[in-house]
């Protein structure tokens, strides 16, 4: 059975720009950096985290498999400091959703360099 996420694989523009998003704008570390012929891939996680975020080319994938979805998948994150995270990435400029209310609780929404979003839910 299925029991948990190990990896999500985000296909991206410019690997480069991406990696450097999620490091230096959100705090995660580089787990792997790999190149295997034309092939490179860049895994990000927070520290500790169980789940980690694979950078892939997507210009290289979609030449390698054309029939291939290459949307953003929906990522939820979890986060004890609701506020406080809010606050941080609207003050490093990244881009912020307005804060909702849903019955099971506060969510929001953010983005990346290239558009592609993430959602924001306080872990109560």
């Amino acid at each position: 059975m299925l029991n948990k996420i190990g990896q999500i694989m985000l296909y991206v523009n410019n690997q480069d720009a991406s990696r450097d998003f999620w490091t230096e704008k959100l705090g995660f570390e580089v787990i792997a950096d790999e190149t295997n012929g034309p092939m490179r891939w860049i895994e990000v996680a927070p520290k500790g985290a169980a789940t980690s975020i694979v950078l892939h080319s997507k210009e290289l994938i979609a030449k390698m498999n054309p029939e291939m979805n290459l949307g953003t998948p929906s990522i939820m994150y979890y986060t004890d400091n609701f506020d406080a995270l809010y606050s941080d990435l609207k003050n490093k400029s990244i881009k912020v959703g307005d804060i909702m209310e849903l019955p099971s609780g506060r969510i929001f929404n953010f983005a990346d360099d290239e558009e592609n979003y993430f959602a924001v839910s306080e872990k109560k």
